[in-house]
Parts: C-alpha cells; sequence; structure tokens
C-alpha cells in the first residue's frame, strides 16, 4: 500500500512539473509572437547614422535608389543589367521598375574645383534635363550654372550604346573607333544638346538655343559689360540679318 502511495505522488509530482512546463512555454510562445509583431509594425528611429550606401527597394527587391559615398556608388543599369564598374562622385541615383537608371543628383568639390549636377534621363537612354554648376580655382576658375536640355534618339538606347562602346573596344584601333563614333555623332546617336539657360563661362547670362544638329541658333543674353545681345545665327554660326 506505501508503495503505490508513493507511485501515485511520483505521478502527481510529474504531472505538476508538466503542468508548469506548459504554462511556461504557452508564456514563451505569446512573448515571442508579441515582439515578433512589434517588431513588423514598429519603425526604428535613429538620431544619428553614418553610413558608407543605402539601398532603396520594393518588397520584391527591385532597386530603386541607392544613397553613396564616392567609393561605394551605384555604376548604373540598364533593362536590369549592371554597368561596368566606373568613377561616379557621391550622391543619388534612380531606378525605374524597367531596371534603368532614370536620373540622379551627384555633387562633389576639391582642390581642382566644385560641381554638382541633377539629372533626368529619358526613358532607356541618358539625361535629357539637367540642373547644373561646376568652376574651376586658381587661373581656371571658369564658373558655369544653369539649365540645360538635350534630344535623345528613341532607336539608340543606352543598352545599344553600350554594346557599341564593347565591339570597339575589341577592334583595339583607335583610328577606327574615332571614324565610328564621329558617324554615329553626324547622325545624332548619342543626341544633340538643345538648349541652355543660364550664366557661360565667359561671364554672359542668358538663353542660348540649338538647332538639331546642336548649333547655336539663337542668343539671348547680357553680357559682362551689362550689354544685351540678340543674335539670330544660321547653321555656320554667322550673323543673320
Amino acid at each position: 500500500m506505501s508503495q503505490n502511495n508513493f507511485n501515485i505522488d511520483k505521478l502527481v509530482k510529474e504531472v505538476r512539473i508538466l503542468k508548469i512546463y506548459a504554462v511556461s512555454l504557452t508564456v514563451v510562445c505569446i512573448l515571442f509572437f508579441i515582439l515578433a509583431f512589434k517588431m513588423q509594425s514598429s519603425h526604428e528611429k535613429f538620431k544619428e547614422i553614418d553610413v558608407e550606401r543605402i539601398n532603396i527597394v520594393e518588397k520584391d527587391g527591385t532597386l530603386k535608389m541607392v544613397i553613396s559615398n564616392k567609393e561605394r556608388q551605384h555604376p548604373g543599369m540598364a533593362n536590369h543589367k549592371e554597368m561596368k564598374p566606373r568613377e561616379r562622385e557621391a550622391g543619388m541615383i534612380f531606378f525605374n521598375s524597367l531596371g534603368d537608371e532614370c536620373g540622379g543628383l551627384v555633387y562633389d568639390g576639391n582642390e581642382k574645383g566644385s560641381g554638382m549636377v541633377y539629372s533626368v534621363d529619358q526613358r532607356s537612354t541618358d539625361q535629357v534635363m539637367q540642373l547644373q554648376y561646376s568652376e574651376g580655382t586658381g587661373s581656371d576658375k571658369k564658373r558655369v550654372y544653369g539649365l540645360k536640355l538635350w534630344d535623345r534618339p528613341d532607336d539608340f538606347p543606352l543598352e545599344a550604346v553600350m554594346k557599341f562602346d564593347d565591339s570597339l573596344k575589341k577592334l583595339n584601333d583607335p583610328v577606327a573607333s574615332k571614324k565610328a563614333y564621329a558617324k554615329l555623332r553626324e547622325e545624332g546617336k548619342f543626341g544633340s544638346e538643345r538648349f541652355f539657360a543660364g550664366k557661360t563661362s565667359n561671364g554672359d547670362v542668358g538663353v542660348f538655343i540649338r538647332d538639331t544638329k546642336g548649333k547655336v541658333r539663337l542668343r539671348l543674353y547680357v553680357d559682362k559689360n551689362n550689354q544685351t545681345h540678340i543674335e539670330n545665327l544660321d547653321e555656320n554660326g554667322n550673323p543673320v540679318k
């Protein structure tokens, strides 16, 4: 009888331990789920953070923007393909849902000069609008700033430009490469500058409009001596009366 009592007491103790274990495990699970939910629904706040690069992405991982220093700056993308490594200044680079770079803001300033450029890219190709500023130092302190516009062809996207450039490098023929670039430039495949409003390096402030070949045809400006000018030019740069 005493043996039976011993077994019953032992069983009661084991049941009690199991109950305590079950309750403890339940509490731990509840706390875990509460903490996990809180982490997902809350926003982290920082008073200050030092970082070399930040990638802004969509939920599916699609890259939308890169904020970076110079060393870790993104080289750019075309049709979801990353371009070859190249030197780019610190700033922000924007990407669209097609996987193309579509603009950005870069800047710098050192012993050689200073500058800042905000670019807006045409779909699948290079910039068509820039708000820019640059100046040198010392004897070459030429200061230029203003708004610049370009025309870009639809039939020669940035990906085609990259393939063309790669094919010429494989030829390893500088003379042939120069002729090929000149031909495409004459055909307008690389685009052409059409408009500038701002201050030029010689101190003129005004509006300068170019034709489809990139030649200045109309100038309205005030020079550094405060003299006003309205100049209508032909395709050779000669004044038209």
